[in-house]
């Protein structure tokens, strides 16, 4: 078996992101420091509390993903993929625990993240947030929470409400105004 010590350190998926910045905040957690049990699996994967401002005014919606870089596995690892976030929807609500699993291509009505919300399949193919999980014994994962400022206000996906991460990701790469992103870093150890 090999060892994460053997693995290569994956790049930062946003370090040569041409897109402007704005403000992304948690309560939760600080950007590049550790994620709290809660929004791991060993703590029941309860979403984060997010808060992001200071986007371009022609803004029309928001897609909301986190990405685990460091997956021991090609292409890493989406534990949450939102798209057509309302742009009038800035913060997440706490309580949004990963078994709150949405019927396929059910939308959010009276969610949290607005009545159009669209969850997507995360790489487990869940529609919900899944909470931090490396292997343990692994290097610190880093969990990049990452809200696109978009200028449409849904996404053409192509393969509609089953449409993969990396899919969604691409499709609004070319709509991307600007992009807020705050890394949480999560280990477990061999012993916990």
């Amino acid at each position: 078996m090999t060892s994460w010590r053997d693995r290569p350190l994956a790049p930062d998926p946003y370090a040569d992101d041409p897109e402007p910045s704005f403000d992304l905040t948690s309560p939760d957690f600080t950007d590049g420091g550790p994620l709290p049990r809660a929004q791991t699996a060993l703590g029941g994967g309860v979403a984060p509390r997010l808060a992001w401002s200071g986007f371009p005014d022609s803004t029309r919606s928001f897609l909301l993903t986190c990405y685990d870089a460091d997956a021991p596995r090609s292409g890493g690892m989406y534990h949450w993929v939102v798209a057509n976030v309302p742009v009038s929807v800035t913060q997440t609500t706490p309580g949004t625990t990963m078994w709150r699993a949405l019927l396929p291509g059910r939308r959010g009505g009276g969610e949290p993240l607005g009545p159009n919300a669209l969850y997507l399949p995360n790489s487990a193919g869940l529609r919900a947030f899944i909470g931090a999980s490396p292997p343990p014994g692994d290097r610190p994962h880093r969990y990049y929470f990452a809200v696109c400022a978009l200028d449409v206000p849904r996404l053409d996906l192509p393969d509609g409400v089953n449409t993969k991460p990396p899919a969604v990701v691409e499709a609004a790469r070319p709509h991307t105004l600007a992009r807020a992103v705050l890394t949480g870093l999560y280990r477990v150890k061999s012993d916990d």
